[in-house]
């Protein structure tokens, strides 16, 4: 079996390369042949960097480069802007190239609101019209997508949750990352975004010290290039004016991957206080480190913790603040949180299970027999 994936990959900066580069090392476990065809950065086994994300011409380069390699079935990794112009219509005649030589495509949609805006309507009717099948990562999102299609789109769903790794926490993390042994690490971790609303965790962390001194808050990160630099630019400033700033710890830059480890190792609670998300990767990291969890209200997020038992949802500051104090104080609720996380993923969401239910969805829409031999990969 060969699989051609579209999407961005590692080392760009980005959610969507970082899942893509987890998703096909453990379809590769399992004897599949993987090609990816990526935006200009990306680096790896049978990696080819081909287009740039703003380039009048995506569908027709990815086209020619992906088609070079005979897959079997062509899998895209869809996020609105990742494929140009106009909330990257380019993805639409893409997948149409495609199917028009009989090669059968799967779109990932991994941004789907449970409000569906307008622009990003208009894109997700036509990928469900030509795509043969499209998997979303939680119940919720279909439900969104029922305002919008029709009853024989909504047939080519499948649900597949966001992977997650099975790993072991680098041990003395907080000692390698400088921070004090002795203290509690509330942390805040991703890119530096308005919708991230990191902001909430630092105002409210002066109440938090109140009634548990012993903590101190990690915020490590970076904005995407030269975006929302505004946004950083308050962060930092709210930062340095908080009463609270000398138990406050800032790390800034781009984190490899020992690094972002090494930052959630050495959490005792990790925030997610999004005012809108559709799925968050730094989630299923939370979960496959075991770490307790404190997150806003929004769909995503409730869905999530009811299904893995690691956290506690929060409504408002007040709700936040009692909340990450309640899983400091309490050491066997903490250890509760973090065993549901490591079964929740051994059992629902390794990307070993992730893979299998892939491998199944490119079996159904393949027309090419069965396959049980070994793959040998040649660069």
């Amino acid at each position: 079996m060969r699989i051609g994936f579209i999407s961005t990959y590692p080392p760009i900066e980005c959610g969507i390369a970082t899942y893509t580069q987890y998703l096909t090392d453990a379809l590769r476990k399992k004897h599949t042949d993987v090609y990816i065809v990526s935006h200009m950065g990306g680096a790896g086994t049978q990696v080819f960097p081909t287009f740039d994300y703003e380039d009048g011409d995506i569908a027709e380069k990815a086209y020619s480069m992906m088609i070079r390699f005979t897959p079997d079935v062509v899998h895209i990794q869809h996020e609105f802007g990742l494929f140009g112009r106009y909330m990257g219509v380019s993805v639409v005649p893409l997948i149409i190239q495609f199917r028009l030589v009989g090669i059968p495509v799967i779109t990932t949609l991994h941004t789907v609101y449970n409000r569906i805006p307008l622009d990003h309507a208009i894109i997700i009717k036509s990928i469900f019209s030509n795509s043969n099948a499209v998997i979303v990562h939680e119940t919720y999102q279909k439900e969104s997508l029922k305002k919008i299609l029709t009853d024989d789109m909504l047939k080519k769903i499948t649900i597949i949750p966001h992977g997650a790794r099975e790993v072991e926490p680098i041990p003395d993390a907080k000692a390698k990352l400088g921070l004090p042994t002795d203290k509690k690490v509330i942390l805040i971790i991703g890119y530096f975004r308005p919708s991230k609303n990191f902001e909430l965790v630092v105002d409210i962390f002066p109440e938090i010290l109140e009634q548990f001194p012993g903590a101190i808050l990690v915020v490590a990160g970076k904005i995407r290039g030269s975006e929302h630099i505004e946004y950083r630019n308050m962060l930092f400033n709210k930062i340095e004016s908080s009463p609270a700033r000398e138990h406050i710890y800032l790390i800034r830059g781009q984190l490899p991957q020992h690094v972002f480890d090494t930052i959630l190792s050495a959490a005792d609670v990790v925030v997610l206080p999004y005012k809108i998300s559709s799925q968050s990767g730094i989630l299923a990291h939370c979960l496959a480190f075991g770490k307790p969890i404190v997150t806003s209200s929004t769909e995503a997020m409730k869905l999530a913790i009811e299904n893995s038992g690691t956290g506690l949802i929060s409504e408002g500051k007040e709700d936040f603040v009692r909340n990450i104090v309640k899983i400091l104080s309490d050491e066997s609720l903490g250890r509760e949180m973090s065993q549901n996380a490591l079964r929740y993923v051994k059992e629902k969401i390794s990307w070993s299970k992730i893979a299998d239910k892939h491998i199944e969805i490119y079996q159904n829409h393949m027309d090419i027999p069965k396959l049980h031999t070994g793959v040998i990969l040649v660069e």
